[in-house]
């Protein structure tokens, strides 16, 4: 059983070495562990600090592109390097490496495909008030996205087995915390959350800019993934609702229209039937978009297979004899996603 511990970097020179020193040399229940370092374009010495670490496998990216294509990049290059397990972490040491064992046992137990760290965000005393607060909020909505139980939406600190690795797709080129767990509900891939711990703060997070920005990406993250994989939801909801304002103000028409015959003094309000016919023909037409979007989700679950069949022809696990490397090895790539793809 062979896991390999990732760790995206940008500009972590000086946070990169305790990260690795706290990182366990063995986890029973796995045979081998190596460490997996992607430098996304960084401008200090991160790159060579992962060299004189001794680092058995680094992904340098030539230039930044964002810690969702960062994680991709390292997780084809684990399952490249024949990685049955692949843990992702921060580079700023934010989680703590005694929690790693925890995180993996769901896995070798077989009762998981992927396991989140789950930090406890309401009660973490780093976090401000509001933080907290948009913290379980963002849980809350993505639980109901992924149809799965949330407690902690943007832990990092995550595990996946081969086959959960293989299976990954992120197209956001912000994060991929979100949609990864909106995809693992929609595949039924298996999600287990285990309570972990965080060492105190080492910097500011680079992620989360402004609260309004992150509010923004995020919200734009979550719909456009849970539309990807529920589409006819989706829109049958959004048309339902317009040709359901339209039913009642036709019937606002025909109340008035109705009085008006019992009374001999006829009523107009021409204007609510039109736009109560407006209204429902609006309905009618975006709940056509969403079988369309349904049927051509057909289509994306077929090719979304293939490149799963792809990914297993393009990343078989070589003999372990051949993994086995008399020094680190370094990747150099342009674009994760065309490389991927290529």
């Amino acid at each position: 059983m062979k896991l390999i511990i990732q760790i995206p970097c940008f500009n972590e020179e000086q946070t990169l070495p305790q990260t690795v020193r706290d990182l366990p040399k063995s986890i029973p229940g796995v045979d081998i562990i190596e460490l997996l370092v992607i430098d996304d374009g960084s401008c200090d010495r991160t790159l060579d600090v992962a060299r004189e670490l001794g680092i058995h496998h680094v992904v340098c990216l030539r230039q930044h592109v964002g810690l969702a294509r960062a994680f991709i990049a390292g997780l084809e290059e684990a399952l490249r390097a024949g990685a049955d397990i692949i843990v992702n972490t921060d580079a700023d040491n934010q989680y703590d490496a005694d929690d790693l064992p925890a995180l993996v046992a769901p896995i070798l137990e077989g009762r998981a495909g992927m396991v989140v760290g789950d930090r406890g965000v309401t009660s973490l005393v780093h976090f401000s008030p509001t933080k907290r607060f948009l913290q379980r909020v963002g849980s809350w909505v993505v639980q109901l996205a992924a149809g799965l139980k949330v407690p902690d939406a943007t832990s990092g600190f995550r595990a996946f087995s081969r086959e959960a690795a293989l299976r990954m797709t992120v197209l956001s080129d912000y994060s991929y915390t979100l949609e990864t767990l909106i995809q693992a509900g929609a595949r039924h891939l298996g999600v287990v959350y285990v309570p972990v711990h965080t060492n105190p703060q080492t910097r500011e997070s680079r992620l989360i800019r402004s609260i309004p920005q992150y509010l923004v990406v995020s919200v734009i993250t979550i719909i456009r993934a849970y539309t990807m994989y529920q589409p006819l939801r989706v829109f049958a909801s959004i048309g339902a609702l317009f040709a359901g304002i339209g039913m009642l103000l036709g019937l606002r028409f025909l109340y008035y229209y109705l009085i008006g015959l019992s009374t001999r003094s006829p009523v107009g309000h021409v204007q609510s039937l039109i736009l109560a016919a407006i209204l429902v023909i609006i309905g009618v037409q975006i709940g056509l978009i969403g079988l369309v979007a349904d049927l051509i989700g057909f289509n994306r679950k077929l090719i979304e297979q293939t490149l799963y069949r792809v990914k297993r022809v393009e990343f078989e696990k070589t003999p372990l004899s051949s993994n086995v490397q008399s020094g680190p090895k370094t990747s150099y790539v342009d674009d994760p996603i065309s490389a991927s793809v290529g």
